[in-house]
């Protein structure tokens, strides 16, 4: 279980859990595309055309969530005004950009391909 959340957190082939997903992990990198297949096992990555569509409703889900919380924590805890919060979560989404972006295409093809060897 722990090496299935790292693997989805690092960007690791749900097969072997050692080749990467995208071609540079670089957290800045603003190259959306994965690999075609890992280096390791050969796990085909680009499954079919329209495969990575569900990762789009996984990342919207994510960022509601995560956007209803540090919104809220803002505002309850910590007393900032409403616009502030906006503001301070607008910054944070656009940081975090990448990440989401990767995360969710990473977690989506984690749940549809079930791992072959072990």
């Amino acid at each position: 279980m722990f090496s299935r959340l790292k693997s989805i957190f690092f960007f690791k082939c749900p097969n072997c859990n050692e080749g990467n997903l995208f071609p540079n992990n670089n957290f800045f990198d603003f190259k959306f595309q994965v690999n075609k297949s890992c280096s390791q096992c050969n796990e085909d990555f680009v499954r079919e055309p329209g495969f990575y569509y569900g990762a789009m409703f996984l990342s919207y889900i994510i960022s509601a969530f995560f956007s209803l919380s540090i919104c809220g924590i803002c505002i309850i805890v910590l007393g900032i005004e409403w616009k502030m919060s906006i503001f301070i979560l607008c910054c944070i989404l656009a940081l975090l950009f990448v990440f989401l972006f990767r995360f969710s295409r990473s977690l989506w093809i984690h749940i549809m391909v079930k791992p072959k060897i072990k």
